[in-house]
Formats: structure tokens, sequence, C-alpha cells
């Protein structure tokens, strides 16, 4: 099965409302960081602004973002934080085209599924085959590789077994990562298992707990903090094995974004909350797959950040949203918040690493 994109179908604008539509409206900004009476909030969707007579498709947009027209007409979508005094923010709440704005939720759908007014298991559990899913995400991987941008989000469980480690590493030294988003937790296991072979003081392959372990993940943040960055502690101690290596070595943006319940943290970990955003979203804004495995606070954060399209390589394509974890809530958890392209799969995290290292 060779992998093609979906094609993109634009509206149709010679149709009403949007033939006769007026242009859209923008009002100025009164008060930093907070946006007028009547503001437009974006979508996951695509959207499109009518300014001077033409329909213009926002790019790089998120969830829950303000639209800012600038001087040289330009559209640009912002975060409400990131609003100053004086600009122009888009206003209205219709979004069928009749005033100037429409969100164009049709783009990627196709008739390949029938639907029954009543059917089984049409939601994603235990119960559900995945083995369609892991069938598209090989091909997805493979085409992402030469033509895309496959940002994965990581929980600490990836590192938490020998084998889904390195199989990481192997996607890695494959091609298939081009960016890599998470905690503190996941960086510290994963040097915790180059230096100590363990991760919370457990073996990584047998998982036998190893006398006086619980101090391992501690002893690793400590010796890291006496180095400026962890790319000078990881030259320094000669660390060869592991995520966090491996995306230094390959030069692959590491974001690891903190939280308040972190020890140490490591060097590089970011500590101020919207800082961590900012760099997270420099990453979700070129994503044209995301991958989030086992974390759902950082999932539901990088997921809230994409939207369900990219205009990429001069064409309007979708971006694949997979969210992978044993835990039903979970993987349902970032649907719940409005993604709702998200691919969700329920499976043991080391078992789905390992899946991908056999067969992409």
């Amino acid at each position: 099965m060779k992998f093609e994109l979906p094609v993109y179908r634009e509206p149709d604008f010679t149709r009403e409302p949007m033939a006769s539509s007026p242009d859209a409206e923008f009002r100025p900004v009164e008060t930093a960081g907070t946006a007028p009476e009547g503001y437009h909030g974006t979508t996951i969707f695509p959207e499109y602004v009518k300014v001077k007579g033409q329909w213009r498709l926002l790019k790089e947009s998120r969830m829950d973002c303000a639209v800012v027209l600038r001087d040289d007409d330009e559209l640009e979508v912002v975060e409400f934080r990131r609003l100053k005094a004086g600009d122009k923010v888009l206003v209205g709440r219709e979004e069928d085209g009749s005033r100037g704005i429409l969100v164009h939720v049709d783009g990627f759908r196709t008739s390949d599924t029938i639907r029954e007014p009543f059917a089984f298991r049409t939601g994603r559990s235990r119960e559900t085959s995945f083995s369609k899913d892991y069938d598209f995400l090989y091909e997805l991987l493979r085409y992402e590789r030469d033509h895309g941008y496959i940002v994965w989000v990581l929980g600490p469980a990836v590192v938490f077994d020998s084998d889904s480690r390195n199989g990481f590493v192997s996607l890695i030294e494959k091609g298939y990562v081009d960016a890599v988003l998470a905690g503190n937790a996941m960086a510290t296991h994963d040097l915790e298992a180059a230096i100590y072979r363990t991760a919370l003081g457990q073996d990584i392959y047998s998982q036998v707990p190893i006398a006086k372990g619980h101090y391992h993940h501690i002893d690793v943040i400590n010796r890291a903090r006496k180095y400026k960055s962890l790319r000078d502690f990881v030259e320094g101690e000669n660390i060869d094995t592991g995520i966090v290596q491996a995306c230094i070595r390959k030069d692959i943006p590491l974001v690891l974004a903190g939280s308040i319940r972190d020890d140490g943290p490591l060097p590089d970990v970011i500590a101020d909350a919207y800082e961590a955003q900012d760099r997270m979203r420099d990453q979700t804004r070129k994503a044209t797959t995301l991958i989030c495995l086992a974390t759902q606070l950082h999932t539901i954060a990088s997921g809230n950040m994409t939207p369900s399209y990219i205009v990429h390589e001069g064409r309007v394509r979708p971006v694949f949203i997979f969210t992978v974890d044993i835990s039903e809530f979970v993987v349902n958890k970032l649907q719940d918040r409005g993604s709702l392209s998200v691919i969700s799969i329920v499976t043991n995290i080391q078992d789905f690493v390992v899946h991908l290292r056999n067969n992409v």
C-alpha cells in the first residue's frame, strides 16, 4: 500500500453566502492581552477570512487564538497573551461565510465510510482492532520521512523498557524523528538508563529494583547540573546510548517543558510555562505528523497547539495526529479537548515503539 496524501478541496467561493459576503470586520485591541468584544476564536480546521474582497486561508493556525490583521494585510494567528494595544483583531462568530469568516470542516472529507444509524464499537477502546491504524502509520512515516516534519511527544514510559528505548533511538537513526517534545522525567530516566541501566531504580530490562536505585534519577540530575547544558553533560560524561544523546548528536530539537513536580530539574528544562509553550509551538507549527506517547498533559498541550491542516510545500495538506496510551481515558482526552482529527491507539507503549521499529 503506497501512501498518498488526501486531496484538499477548497470551498466554492462563488456560492452563497460567500459570493456576496462583506469583508471581515476587525477591531483594535484597547488593553494589551485582551481581545475586543465579539472576537473570533480559531479552531483546528482550515479557516478563511475575507480581506479586501479576497478570501484568505489562515496559515500556521492553532486552536483558541485570535486573528490579527497586520499592516501589510497579512493575517496572523496569535495567542491572546501576545495581543498588543492597537492590534486589529478579527471579530465575528458567524462561521458560515456570511460575514467574511468561513470555517471549512469538509476539506479532507471523503465518502469512504458507510454511516449506519446504529452500529457497534464506533469508539476507540481496548477492544478496537488497530491493525489498519498500524499499517497506515507505517506508510505515513515512510512518506513523512522524505516529505514532512514528524514531531513526537514522549512520556517517560518510553524509556522504562530497554527495547522501546532502543527502538526509539532506531527511529531517530532512520530519519523518522524531526523533533521531540517531552518533560524533565523522560530525559532524566533516559540518562539514568544510560549511566545506571535503570529507570526509577529498576533495571530497564529485568524490571528488578536495584539496591538504593531510588537515588539514581536524583544522582543523574545532580551530576548533570554541574554542566551548562545537556549537550555538555552528554559529551563530558561520554554518554553514548539513549534518546537524549541521539537527539543531540543528530541535532534534533529536544524541547523539555518543566512542571511543578520536577526534581532538579536537568539543564535545558524550561521552567517558564509560556516560554515552554512558545518553544513547543515552534515545532508544532511545522508538524505534518504529531505522535504522542504515554503522556496525558503534554499530549493535550501539544494537540491543542496543532491544527488539522498545514500549508506545506505549496499545498494544503492534513496534519496527522496520533495519541497512544494503555489508558482509554488518556487517548480519548485529546478528543474531548476539541482535537477531533486525532487517531487514538490503546496499547502498551513499549510494544507500540517496538512494532514501529520492526516495520519501518
